[in-house]
């Protein structure tokens, strides 16, 4: 294949997940359907938070920042998608692909630091009641989410810095409905042997460190919760962890998936399904998940929802 310089590539084509014209519309509204619920949950759960005083805690915060970092993750890429299955096109610009990889690998980051930051927020619930308030106080809580996002930035425009110096072949297909890392540098036609050790580098440390502090945090709240003597006790603190334990299972086991699917096989579509498993649905599962199993949630909902009606 011909290689060209990436300062002649004006756009790139997102294959999406089927060249099928008749499953379009299916793929469409499946998209639109999980795109809407994404976005309506993550924002009744920021409301509630913000509308009801006894959810302004430091767990409650970092509930509202991670639903706002699904919001704007489903935002990076399914509406471009949308847009492209609606006008019958595949095109995405060169600089527009590169902004997508960049937002995604920004904010997928950043759920990855805020739901470790909720760990650590849990272990010190659990293991230092009496100190909670003085540990974790608003300072605290906003530097911890500002930390987040600054490390998740510098990791997004490490990669697409790296992506900026390769030139790409004549074959510019990218075989997913969005611009994801992997398929990117498989197009280039350089030496990507620079951006390969700093993927799996860097994916190690910015997604491993994180991992281990949670594992870490939780082996702590499991030996706190077994020794107190309460039964009543210990079944409140295991609930106040389970919707965060439910939203790391899925974040992380979706996160796995994409990972085997790549090493294991060159279907192109089995990995466009994978990668919308952890890119999609845990976005648009979070906020089912910490309203069902979170009877104060339920009740701010409740809430919310007799406000709405009465005005």
């Amino acid at each position: 294949m011909e290689p060209i310089n990436h300062t002649a590539v004006s756009e790139f084509l997102l294959l999406g997940l089927t060249e099928d014209p008749a499953l379009q519309p299916l793929v469409f509204s499946l998209f639109l359907s999980m795109y809407l619920v994404t976005i309506l949950g993550n924002l009744l759960i920021i409301l509630a938070v913000s509308s009801d005083p006894h959810l302004h805690t430091p767990m409650y915060f970092f509930l509202s920042n991670l639903s706002l970092t699904d919001i704007c993750m489903g935002t990076t890429s399914i509406p471009k998608m949308l847009v492209n299955i609606q006008t019958q096109g595949q095109s995405i610009s060169y600089t527009g692909c590169l902004s997508q990889l960049c937002f995604v690998l920004i904010f997928s980051g950043l759920e990855n630091c805020v739901l470790a930051v909720m760990a650590y927020d849990r272990y010190v619930a659990i293991c230092y009641p009496l100190r909670y308030m003085i540990i974790m106080n608003p300072c605290l809580c906003v530097l911890l989410v500002l930390v987040s996002l600054l490390i998740s930035i510098l990791h997004g425009l490490l990669h697409t810095l790296m992506v900026l110096r390769l030139s790409f072949c004549s074959d510019l297909e990218i075989p997913h409905f969005f611009c994801e890392l992997v398929q990117v540098i498989g197009l280039s036609c350089s030496d990507t042997l620079v951006n390969s050790l700093l993927k799996y580098s860097a994916g190690i440390i910015f997604f491993g460190v994180p991992l281990s502090g949670i594992i870490f945090s939780y082996i702590q709240i499991v030996s706190s919760i077994l020794r107190m003597p309460s039964g009543s006790g210990r079944s409140k603190a295991f609930s106040t962890c389970g919707s965060h334990l439910s939203v790391v299972s899925l974040f992380y086991g979706t996160g796995f998936g994409v990972y085997m699917s790549s090493a294991v096989t060159d279907s192109s579509i089995k990995n466009a399904v994978a990668s919308m498993m952890y890119n999609v649905v845990p976005q648009m599962l979070n906020p089912f998940i910490y309203s069902l199993r979170n009877r104060e949630m339920k009740e701010a909902l409740g809430h919310l929802f007799t406000g709405i009606t009465l005005l």
